[in-house]
């Protein structure tokens, strides 16, 4: 059986008593080849990459990660190009945790077997798809399961799921994805009124780690939730740092080593 690299991780950081960091960028912003250099630079320190694969119509990302998306669809960024820089990764020895967050229709149109064996071969370790019911998932379980179970699906949560948590987190795999807030993707720290009683509901209920998304900045942003979370993921505001930094991979290190260290404080 393939050991996963996100439940490896995380097991890792269960046993040192640490909380994870998880950031997003965009696949092909500015392109392909930066794109990896801001992977490779936070290896060893950010614990999970999310990487999204750019789609013309991301119903649950905001006005920035709209943008990033289409931006990289005009330089020519696509999924196959993105499993070409996947090849490339592994190949170069990179080792990194990589969630593609991606939308179904790219999945359907790819084809769900050739899709998950793809994923599979190439060390895609797993998938967020945020357009894709609980109730709609068997079909893409099922392609994922029958190529050794390499590639694993992500399950998100939100404050409004509490009567489907229990259910949606049943034979749920790496981590759960906790969305602190209504609406869409970079909403700068505007979280549910009840944000704390809906994390603390989902940890008890989770037998796999808690991340919390959407909104967050800086580490003190998750202060207040902190016991109730087994890490946060950054993806809004990343990609204004990025953009801020001219792309530079070294800006991408600093602040993945600055936010890990504070939140492990």
């Amino acid at each position: 059986m393939t050991v996963n690299r996100i439940e490896a991780r995380m097991n890792e950081l269960k046993a040192a008593g640490q909380k994870a960091f998880i950031t997003y960028i965009t696949a092909g912003l500015p392109d392909m080849k930066t794109t990896k250099e801001i992977i490779k630079a936070q290896e060893g320190i950010t614990d999970v990459i999310e990487l999204g694969i750019p789609f013309s119509d991301p119903t649950a990302d905001g006005p920035v990660i709209q943008q990033a998306s289409f931006e990289a669809i005009q330089a020519g960024a696509s999924l196959n190009k993105t499993f070409d820089l996947m090849k490339e990764l592994r190949d170069e020895g990179c080792e990194q945790p990589i969630i593609f967050m991606m939308y179904y229709n790219t999945i359907l149109n790819y084809g769900l077997g050739a899709f998950a064996d793809r994923c599979a071969g190439l060390g895609v370790d797993g998938l967020i798809v945020p357009d894709l019911p609980y109730e709609e998932q068997d079909d893409l379980k099922a392609a994922l399961s029958g190529r050794d179970g390499a590639t694993i699906l992500i399950q998100l949560v939100s404050p409004v799921s509490a009567d489907r948590i229990e259910k949606i987190l049943t034979d749920a795999k790496g981590f759960v994805y906790c969305v602190s807030a209504m609406g869409v993707t970079g909403q700068g720290g505007t979280y549910h009124k009840d944000v704390v009683e809906y994390l603390k509901s989902v940890k008890s209920i989770s037998g796999i780690p808690v991340m919390m998304g959407f909104g967050i900045r800086t580490a003190e942003d998750v202060k207040p939730m902190k016991e109730y979370i087994d890490g946060a993921i950054v993806g809004t505001h990343f990609i204004n740092l990025m953009r801020e930094a001219k792309f530079m991979p070294e800006a991408a290190r600093d602040y993945a080593a600055s936010f890990k260290a504070e939140l492990n404080i």
